[in-house]
């Protein structure tokens, strides 16, 4: 898949190996970041699910707010701007149904495989 979605890396100084708490969680208040752009188009496409998607992505927006304030220069962490957001909005948009589900599966799959890298 070409979605570019965050991903939690050996280089990140999350894995016990080489683990560094500020470079880790500078990444994940990053990726939180980055993950709300495509937590939005989920939220939008996947209208059955809409009310536990928004609490998924308020709580995910609130765990970023909360890592950013932790990491020793908060401004380091990359937030996209409202020109990166709009753009990858408007390139996950799909007219084909099938396209829609399948895309919404990877940002979901991906979400949890984050998320999951990151507790460790």
């Amino acid at each position: 898949n070409n979605l570019n979605l965050p991903k939690v890396t050996e280089e990140d100084g999350c894995l016990l190996a080489g683990f560094n708490e500020d470079k880790c969680l500078r990444k994940i208040s990053s990726g939180l970041y980055t993950f709300q752009t495509y937590l939005k188009y989920i939220q939008e496409t996947f209208i059955s699910e809409n009310q536990n998607v928004e609490s998924l992505s308020y709580s995910a927006e609130h765990l970023a707010r909360t890592i950013r304030q932790m990491v020793i220069n908060p401004e380091e962490v990359i937030i996209p701007d409202a020109a990166t957001q709009e753009s990858l909005h408007t390139k996950l948009k799909s007219t084909n149904a099938w396209t829609e589900k399948i895309t919404i599966h990877l940002i979901l799959r991906d979400f949890t495989s984050f998320m999951e890298k990151t507790v460790r």
